[in-house]
C-alpha cells in the first residue's frame, strides 16, 4: 500500500508538471494535435506510449545515477562538455515556458474573469512564493490536490461531449491544417519538449524517492493519466467551432457544454497552470543552488522576476512561437535518452 501511495504522488507530480498553461487552456493540444483532426487522435496515442516508456526510463536512470539536478543528468546523456551546453539551453527554455505559463494565467484572469492580466500574474507569483517556501512538500501537496480534480473534470467534459449530436462526425473529420510530416512529427516533438522541461522536476524527485518499484509504478500511472487527459481534451476540443480563435478554448468548451460548472472549471484551469509554474520554479531553483548560495526565497524572486518580464508578451504569440521551437530543440534530448 505504501508503494502505491508513493506511486500516486509521483504520478500526480508528473501529470501536474506536464500540464501547464498550454495544456490546461487547450491551446497547446490544438497546436500539436487537434488541428490535424482524426490523425491527431492517433498521434496522441503514440505520444502517450512515449510518456510512459521514456518518463519511466528517465526517472529510473536518475535514481540509479543519484542525480540531484538536471545538469547532472545532462552530463550523463551528452557527456560533460556538451551536457553543460544542454543545461544552459534547457535553463532558458524553462524560463521561457514559465513566462508563457504566467502569461496564460494573466490571459485567464483577463479573458474569463474580467480582471487585468498583470493582476493575475502578480497573484500567481505571490502564491508561488508562498507554496515554494515549503519546498518539495508544498509541490507534492498542491499536485495531489489539483490533479485528481482535473481528471474528474476532464472525464465529465469528455462525457458531455460524447453525448453531443455530431460527436463521431467531429472526431473523425479531417484536419483543417498541417502537412503529413507535421502530423507524425507532433507526438515526438511534443513528448520530447515536455520531458525535457519535466526533467527539471522529475530528476530531483527520483533522487528523493530512490525506490525503483515506486518509480516504475508512478511513471506508468503518470504516463497513462496524461494519455487519458490528452484524449479527453482532444475529443472535447474538436466539438468546438473556431476553437483556434480562443486563447482559452477549453473554458469555452465547458461554457458551451456544461455552463453550471463553468466558473469552477476556470479555477481548475488556473490550478493546472499553477502546478506547472511552481514545478518549473522548483527545478530552476534546484539548478541555481549548485552555483549560488543565496537563500531560496531570493532565487525564487529572481526566477519570477525574469518570467514576469517575459509574460508581458501576448500569451497566444508566446505559445505559438516558443512551443514548436522548443519542441524541435528537445528532439535532441529525446534521441539521446532513447539511445542511453
Amino acid at each position: 500500500m505504501k508503494a502505491w501511495i508513493g506511486a500516486c504522488q509521483i504520478a500526480a507530480v508528473y501529470i501536474g508538471t506536464i500540464i501547464g498553461a498550454g495544456f490546461a487552456t487547450g491551446k497547446e493540444i490544438l497546436q500539436f494535435f487537434s488541428r490535424f483532426g482524426s490523425y491527431g487522435l492517433l498521434a496522441i496515442i503514440v505520444s502517450g506510449c512515449l510518456f510512459i516508456l521514456l518518463g519511466m526510463k528517465m526517472m529510473l536512470k536518475a535514481a540509479e545515477l543519484e542525480a540531484k539536478s538536471f545538469e547532472e543528468f545532462n552530463a550523463f546523456l551528452f557527456g560533460r562538455r556538451f551536457g553543460t551546453a544542454a543545461t544552459v539551453v534547457q535553463f532558458f527554455m524553462l524560463i521561457g515556458v514559465t513566462g508563457v505559463m504566467l502569461s496564460g494565467a494573466g490571459a485567464l484572469f483577463n479573458e474569463r474573469l474580467g480582471l487585468p492580466a498583470n493582476a493575475g500574474i502578480l497573484i500567481t507569483i505571490a502564491a508561488g512564493l508562498l507554496i515554494m517556501g515549503r519546498g518539495l512538500t508544498g509541490l507534492l501537496a498542491v499536485n495531489v490536490f489539483v490533479v485528481p480534480m482535473m481528471v474528474i473534470f476532464h472525464l465529465y467534459t469528455a462525457g458531455v461531449a460524447i453525448g453531443s449530436d455530431d460527436f463521431f462526425m467531429n472526431v473523425m473529420k479531417a484536419g483543417e491544417s498541417g502537412e503529413a510530416w507535421e502530423v507524425w512529427s507532433a507526438p515526438f516533438s511534443y513528448t520530447a519538449f515536455n520531458l525535457t522541461l519535466a526533467q527539471a522536476v522529475l530528476v530531483p524527485l527520483a533522487f528523493e524517492i530512490k525506490e525503483k518499484d515506486i518509480i516504475r509504478k508512478g511513471a506508468f500511472l503518470g504516463g497513462a493519466g496524461l494519455t487519458f487527459l490528452l484524449v479527453a481534451s482532444h475529443i472535447s476540443l474538436v466539438q468546438l467551432d473556431g476553437a483556434a480563435d480562443y486563447n482559452i478554448p477549453m473554458a469555452q468548451v465547458v461554457e458551451q457544454f456544461s455552463a453550471p460548472l463553468y466558473v469552477l472549471y476556470v479555477f481548475l484551469i488556473y490550478g493546472e497552470i499553477f502546478t506547472s509554474i511552481i514545478g518549473n520554479a522548483y527545478g530552476l531553483k534546484q539548478q541555481m543552488q549548485t552555483y549560488l548560495s543565496w537563500p531560496p526565497v531570493l532565487l525564487f524572486l529572481l526566477i519570477f522576476a525574469a518570467c514576469f518580464l517575459l509574460s508581458q508578451v501576448s500569451y497566444g504569440t508566446l505559445l505559438g512561437w516558443l512551443y514548436p521551437l522548443f519542441g524541435l530543440i528537445s528532439l535532441l534530448f529525446f534521441i539521446f535518452l532513447w539511445r542511453k
